[in-house]
């Protein structure tokens, strides 16, 4: 009875394991292309503010032209102001604070917009219009009056694309601390059922070697190893950002091995006591 409940143990923390590294490695991976599309949006929004800054530029140059010759604000100021468009329309795919976060993108691509529309008047409107997007892009926050602090996404262009960088930063890091991607929490969850069979094994092979006067079988050892290093590559993996697709190829049928190898390794000491009750009463 005691070999059998053994048994059931070291099963049940083999098929333990494999339930939680199903569902941390799914959990995991989740998390971890989250955090790459909030990184690759970062990396948009960064490449946007390089491109409306050169567009600042290009419309400067646009100011100091002959009126007369110029058309529009140049293409130079149309193309960048363009790039601007696309990298913010990339970036919001990869938006990590929802609803709050799409009204940001939403409302600096109408900054953008507006930017625009009136660098295009300076066709028909000459140099006077061509002032007032040259102040909208590079514009600084204003201070709210009663703390002093500045207010996010009150700036021109530029300094709103730098406030939608600071927020998907800090929402970045709100990714990072998630309890799927911390090794904190993921060691003692997928350890403890490793633990659990390691008492197990030991009070196996005590009560193998007292009672049976024999070594407790190797395939009990091997169960454990595999077991062990399912635990320890999962949490590794989900480390580095979840476990691929061949990587969950591999380690399910390790610890289907660890199980057959867990039954096999009781197997023989549990048949020593299945004797007819005929031969029992002659015994």
């Amino acid at each position: 009875m005691v070999l059998r409940w053994l048994r059931a143990g070291m099963l049940g923390m083999v098929a333990l394991t494999a339930l939680l590294y199903v569902v941390v490695a799914n959990r995991a991976g989740d998390q971890a292309e989250a955090v790459r599309r909030t990184h690759e949006s970062i990396e948009d929004i960064v490449a946007a503010q390089e491109h409306a800054d050169k567009a600042m530029n290009a419309l400067g140059v646009a100011i100091r032209a002959d009126a007369e010759t110029l058309i529009g604000p140049g293409s130079d100021f149309t193309n960048r102001t363009t790039q601007v468009s696309t990298l913010l329309t990339s970036a919001a795919e990869g938006n990590a604070n929802k609803d709050e976060g799409l009204r940001d993108f939403q409302f600096v691509q109408g900054q953008l917009t507006t930017c625009v529309q009136l660098a295009n008047r300076v066709a028909s409107a000459g140099q006077k219009c061509m002032s007032a997007p040259h102040a909208l892009v590079p514009d600084k926050k204003t201070k709210d009056p009663r703390d002093k602090n500045k207010v996010d996404f009150t700036g021109g262009l530029i300094q709103s694309l730098n406030d939608l960088a600071v927020n998907e930063r800090t929402a970045l890091e709100q990714q990072g601390r998630t309890h799927w991607l911390n090794p904190h929490v993921l060691w003692p969850l997928l350890t403890v059922p490793v633990a659990v069979m390691l008492l197990l094994v030991c009070g196996t092979g005590y009560v193998v070697a007292h009672h049976f006067r024999q070594y407790p079988s190797p395939a009990l050892g091997l169960a454990l190893l595999l077991t062990a290093s399912v635990a320890v590559t999962t949490c590794l993996r989900c480390r580095d950002g979840g476990a691929d697709e061949w990587v969950m190829a591999i380690m399910l049928p390790l610890l289907v091995a660890a199980g057959a190898l867990t039954y096999l390794g009781f197997k023989h000491r549990l048949a020593e006591y299945r004797f007819p009750p005929l031969m029992r009463r002659q015994t």
